[in-house]
């Protein structure tokens, strides 16, 4: 693997995500040589830490998240990092970390090149970069961000801080991250589409009756009830997590792999989303709150939480397309808190044939994300002892050694950054348009509220959301394949 030269600048550096996520990322990338002799990595943060400190606490998250390391191994790598204290809001400190930044760049010959990580609360995110650009932060080389959702909280906040960015890096240098495009099995949606006859040929509106995905979260918000309250599930999982999966689903086939036309099909298709009306909003939408139970708050209770608060901790809806191999075909979505158990999968169900045995159901294919990854289609048999009709799955599925060499999404996606491949990132054109939706959507609820009679389910926790989410299916014989 080729070794990469880069001086990577690391703002929350002293934050969960850098400890949990990408110190243990960097270093399985140290040992497969993607970057060894020649990077350096700055970490920075408020906190008055030193290179020393730091390295300890990159060597914690690699012993918390490795079972067996080679401790010389770790000592090696740690002695890359360097840390600066730094007040994102202060010019000055820039001028410090930019005199590191070369320094290192000096000293580890890495070639002029610039990799920065937003890693720290959305509010900097367009602080960040107006100064990376203001006081010349970039290098030499090749100049890299990577910046983590949310990206904008509508899309006039997401436009200003695209227009502050895009005065430091070029497009295709902007990195906007979503670690389920990491996941195997949303990596898996593509070449089971494309390399399987059964199932190409059938991916098409004349064969699907519908698609649904599910992303179903077992927790309340807990100790997010400051951040949860000013986004909503409408913002926190669809317009980034559902809207990614969706467009995997329904794109046409791309000329090539290139990342160039993989995100042209997708434009393509996103240039024909159907954009709700607000009577559709109120028709194919619903929006919930969770209850309290014995062992958890009600939403409306929950910490920093206002006690009156219209702010969905459950949304489900319908997206469609007017081209595309599934144009006009109802895709639905829910995502939620305190549902019954985790679980994230994806539910292709096709319509039903006329047959002689007439019990006979549709086929659907199945994708499991999470927990566990596997994908099964839903066939029609014979019973052994009856002329009945049994349901069986014929499964793809990893085995623990198979899923134990599976990398952290975080893992492969920082490779891809470090290989300037922006596939599983996404573009600005695509974001803006899901914000589109978004701001459709939000605008009609707003508008509920201001009247003073918000349409907002009540569900009680440890179930499957509000039973209205079943309301929003086209026809009768339509249901949730999960429940």
């Amino acid at each position: 693997m080729k070794n990469i030269p880069v001086v990577m600048i690391i703002f929350g550096g002293s934050g969960d995500l850098a400890h949990r996520k990408l110190y243990p990322a960097l270093f399985n990338l140290y040992e497969q040589g993607l970057i060894h002799d020649n990077f350096a990595v700055i970490g920075t943060a408020r906190r008055p830490w030193s290179h020393e400190y730091l390295r300890e606490q990159v060597s914690d998250a690699i012993h918390e998240t490795h079972d067996q390391v080679d401790e010389n191994d770790v000592k090696r790598f740690a002695s890359h990092f360097y840390y600066q204290s730094h007040d994102v809001t202060n010019v000055e400190h820039y001028e410090t970390l930019k005199k590191l930044a070369q320094e290192l760049d000096d000293r580890y010959s890495a070639q002029g090149n610039r990799l920065f990580y937003m890693a720290m609360a959305p509010r900097f995110f367009g602080t960040i970069a107006t100064h990376i650009n203001d006081q010349s932060l970039t290098g030499s080389g090749f100049n890299r961000i990577v910046v983590e959702k949310p990206f904008g909280h509508d899309l006039a906040s997401a436009e200003e801080l695209n227009k502050e960015i895009t005065a430091s890096f070029n497009e295709d240098d902007i990195f906007r991250i979503d670690h389920y495009l990491g996941k195997e099995m949303i990596q898996n949606i593509m070449p089971m589409r494309f390399t399987n006859p059964l199932i190409k040929d059938i991916w098409t509106s004349e064969n699907v009756k519908n698609i649904q995905v599910t992303l179903a979260e077992r927790l309340g918000v807990e100790a997010r009830g400051g951040y949860y309250d000013t986004s909503g599930a409408l913002r926190d999982m669809v317009q980034n997590h559902i809207f990614q999966i969706i467009t995997l689903l329904a794109m046409p086939e791309p000329k090539d792999l290139s990342s160039s036309s993989i995100h042209k099909a997708k434009q393509d298709l996103l240039e024909s989303m159907i954009i709700p009306t607000p009577e559709e909003v109120e028709k194919d939408f619903v929006r919930g709150q969770y209850l309290g139970s014995d062992n958890t708050f009600a939403y409306k209770k929950e910490p920093n939480v206002d006690p009156e608060s219209t702010t969905e901790t459950f949304v489900a809806g319908k997206v469609k397309f007017k081209k595309g191999p599934v144009a006009d075909v109802p895709i639905y979505f829910r995502t939620g808190k305190e549902f019954k158990e985790k679980k994230n999968r994806i539910d292709i169900v096709l319509k039903h044939m006329n047959n002689p045995y007439g019990q006979a159901h549709s086929n659907n294919i199945t994708i499991e994300i999470d927990p566990v990854s596997k994908i099964y289609i839903t066939i029609n048999g014979k019973k052994i002892d009856t002329s009945g009709i049994r349901r069986e799955n014929l499964t793809y599925e990893f085995s623990k050694e198979e899923m134990a060499k599976v990398p952290d999404g975080y893992e492969r996606l920082l490779h891809d950054v470090f290989v300037d491949d922006s596939t599983n990132f996404t573009h600005w054109s695509e974001l803006k348009r899901y914000w589109e939706f978004i701001d459709t959507v939000e605008d009609a609820w707003q508008k509920e509220n201001e009247k003073g009679n918000p349409k907002i389910s009540q569900y009680l926790p440890y179930r499957m959301g509000p039973k209205e989410a079943s309301d929003i299916f086209e026809s009768p014989t339509e249901h949730w394949i999960y429940e």
